[in-house]
């Protein structure tokens, strides 16, 4: 009897990771299939690759910094769902790129849809925590991000077709995105239907017993800016493929490169959550190291085949952030402080993206030297290597 009363809980608990899963499967459709051409897009209007830097940078930081505030507010009302479903109708914006004449209106859409991104993100990873609980949350963010790059993948070979099909017609490939926007919409209705209650009930016993953050939380979160600082975002790979192709009317390709970066991305997501389940926080001792390299093969030259092995590695490190980054959260924090912790965690991880956007635009720009890019790279993870053996061993 205790047996089959288990077997039901596992089983609601993986439809609930299923259903969240399909909701970022569908928002990722839109924003990461947007993703491949935005940098180009921005170039098209007439960016330098220090303002595309800093939009994709600020607007990573955007939809992190303001994750404290909704983390917060969500752990504070205990409205969840609220923000999950304001978050994900911003995503309009995307599609509403096809609208943008210049570069200003285009810039302040990318930042709404990224504020979007920060209103959901903390309510949907505690309820994702909650929902899972008897699972693993290893293998919990690590099928959700699995899913959620299924949409990453789906994106950007749609966007792609819809570029090679239109001769690079960014108004029409913005306007079809509509279509898979709505599907969201009513995914989403149905989540909130099947798990909503669960989850709202959960929260609010915790409420009750609500503790403080643990100081090694804090330490790990500081790892991450370290490793974020010293990381090449997948969006200047993109600026430096677009440099290259550019002139050829090769545009179409690009997004074709994102995709490869979310190919990689979604099987190691996967992976990285099992093991993370089953060896803990050392195994993110692997992604720091693995950070070093996609600055080293995006800055070594602007040949195809280099900037290729950059995606991969770009993929490598993003699939292990997005599973068990956030794993390793619902570990060192309590279920009710969880909003909160997710919120502070994003804020600073968007930070380091922000500067990390800044200053391998700057690099970019002034043709920096492989050895002093080497230097900044290592140094960095070095220091986030260290500070995540120290959250080990207390």
């Amino acid at each position: 009897m205790q047996k089959e009363t288990k077997s039901k809980i596992n089983k609601a608990a993986y439809m609930g990771i299923l259903l969240l899963g399909i909701v970022s499967l569908m928002g990722d459709v839109v924003y990461e299939g947007s993703g491949g051409i935005i940098p180009d897009y921005l170039k098209f209007l007439g960016a330098t690759g220090v303002i595309a830097g800093l939009v994709v940078g600020f607007g990573e930081f955007l939809g992190n910094a303001v994750r404290l505030f909704s983390g917060l507010l969500a752990d504070t009302t205990r409205a969840y769902w609220l923000f999950i479903f304001l978050g994900y109708g911003l995503i309009v914006s995307v599609p509403l790129l096809r609208v943008s004449a210049t570069l200003e209106v285009a810039i302040i859409l990318i930042l709404l849809e990224r504020l979007g991104k920060a209103l959901r993100a903390p309510s949907r990873d505690a309820v994702l925590s909650i929902v899972s609980k008897e699972v693993g949350a290893g293998k919990a963010f690590g099928i959700h991000e699995f899913l959620d790059q299924v949409g990453a993948i789906l994106g950007p070979l749609l966007v792609a077709t819809l570029m090679f099909s239109t001769k690079n017609n960014y108004s029409y490939t913005f306007s079809f995105l509509f279509i898979p926007f709505l599907i969201l919409l009513v995914v989403l209705a149905y989540t909130y239907k099947k798990i909503g209650y669960k989850t709202t009930v959960e929260t609010s016993k915790a409420a009750e017993r609500k503790e403080k953050l643990p100081k090694f939380f804090y330490i790990y979160t500081f790892a991450v800016l370290m490793n974020t600082v010293g990381l090449m975002s997948a969006k200047l790979i993109l600026f430096r493929a677009s440099e290259l192709l550019n002139p050829q009317g090769l545009q179409w390709i690009v997004p074709l490169m994102y995709l490869l970066i979310q190919g990689v991305d979604a099987p190691t997501a996967l992976g990285a959550g099992y093991a993370y389940d089953k060896f803990g926080i050392k195994i993110l001792v692997l992604p720091f190291t693995l950070s070093i390299f996609p600055a080293l093969f995006a800055m070594s030259n602007n040949e195809l085949p280099t900037l290729i092995a950059a995606s991969v590695f770009s993929g490598l490190v993003l699939g292990m952030q997005e599973s068990i980054y956030r794993a390793a959260v619902s570990q060192l924090t309590p279920v009710a402080s969880r909003g909160t912790a997710y919120g502070l965690f994003n804020v600073v991880y968007g930070f380091g993206e922000l500067v990390s956007g800044g200053i391998f635009g700057l690099f970019i720009d002034l043709q920096m030297s492989l050895v002093a890019v080497m230097f900044y790279a290592v140094a960095f993870q070095l220091v986030a290597i260290a500070l995540l053996l120290k959250v080990k061993r207390e």
